[in-house]
């Protein structure tokens, strides 16, 4: 009984160390296969060469892409340096002391840009209020904002753009335009954006006899640099109201006996048959939208300029002139 035991243990313990030996020699193979483990120092020196050289490369090309991407910042930085070169600031004012004085000595404004804290603050609140009742706009925006229309200079808070003359009430445009002719006519805009339109359209009007120019506050060109150039002296001779609403504007001219026209394409009226002579407010729209509904409701008559060939419209100054021949001549 005793022999018989021994040799099956001696069995059962030959199987548990065959598998044991089996279980390892498995997670050395294993462990090879994977670098993790190995009996040969050269083949340790050749895996962390491997790394040290898969290191170097993955620096490299860090280094690479870092380089790359200081210069593509360096080259963003010349191109917005250049674009502040290009823009003119030359009638432009930034400051909470410039632009203070500006506002004091009554400089002729196109435009002002201001945080909020500017707006309601005790120095400025009341100038700008005035002034945003006057046709100047005045623009609330972020000091980011701000930041970014003067190219980071130190504004402050607060900016202005000079406008190169000096606007009047409509009340003073209807009582100028009144005495110096019994049938006065005066030109109207309605969101011609483009300053080398609107100094055309000047121009035009100051060589017809016009009596004045009546701009929105918004959606138009204001009176800056490109426009007195483009108009070439004609703004000197000719007074300009800049106001907060048209269509209001155009009901007190109404209350004050002038007649509104509106130009339009799409008239069965032609410009060459309208024979009135009385005072009027000829309305020119933008070449690619026209007058607003809103404003064509205020208008008694609506003329087109007749087009004999196949263009289908023409440029706002172009129609300005052509309607002022037609309507100033005997």
């Amino acid at each position: 009984m005793k022999n018989s035991s021994n040799k099956n243990f001696s069995g059962n313990s030959r199987k548990r160390n065959q598998k044991n030996s089996n279980f390892y020699s498995k997670k050395i193979n294993s462990a090879k296969k994977n670098n993790k483990f190995s009996n040969n120092p050269a083949n340790d020196n050749t895996n962390l060469r491997g790394k040290n050289i898969s290191n170097l490369s993955t620096i490299r090309r860090r280094s690479s892409i870092n380089s790359e991407h200081k210069e593509v910042i360096e080259n963003t930085s010349d191109i917005y340096k250049e674009s502040a070169n290009k823009k003119n600031f030359d009638d432009w004012v930034w400051g909470k002391h410039s632009v203070f004085e500006a506002l004091v000595n009554e400089r002729a404004i196109n435009r002002i840009w201001c945080t909020s804290e500017i707006f309601s603050s005790e120095k400025f609140y009341i100038l700008l209020k005035d002034l945003k009742s006057k046709g100047v706009l005045v623009e609330e925006v972020s000091w980011n904002r701000l930041s970014q229309l003067t190219f980071g200079a130190s504004h402050q808070g607060v900016a202005l753009q000079l406008a190169c003359s000096k606007t009047i009430s409509l009340e003073n445009l209807i009582s100028f335009s009144t005495k110096k002719s019994s049938n006065p006519i005066i030109l109207a805009l309605d969101g011609i954006t483009d300053p080398h339109n609107v100094g055309a359209i000047i121009r035009s009007a100051e060589a017809f006899d016009c009596k004045g120019i009546v701009i929105p506050q918004r959606r138009s060109a204001g009176l800056t640099g490109t426009v007195a150039k483009v108009a070439a002296g004609a703004l000197e001779h000719l007074p300009v109201s800049r106001v907060v609403n048209l269509n209001r504007a155009l009901d007190e001219l109404k209350k004050n006996g002038f007649l509104v026209i509106g130009l339009s394409g799409d008239s069965k009226l032609s410009i060459s048959s309208f024979k009135e002579k009385t005072p009027m407010v000829v309305i020119v729209g933008s070449e690619d939208k026209g007058i607003s509904l809103l404003t064509q409701k205020k208008c008694d008559y609506i003329l087109r300029i007749p087009i004999k060939g196949k263009t289908s419209s023409l440029n706002a100054s172009v129609a300005a002139a052509i309607s002022l021949f037609h309507l100033t001549s005997e």
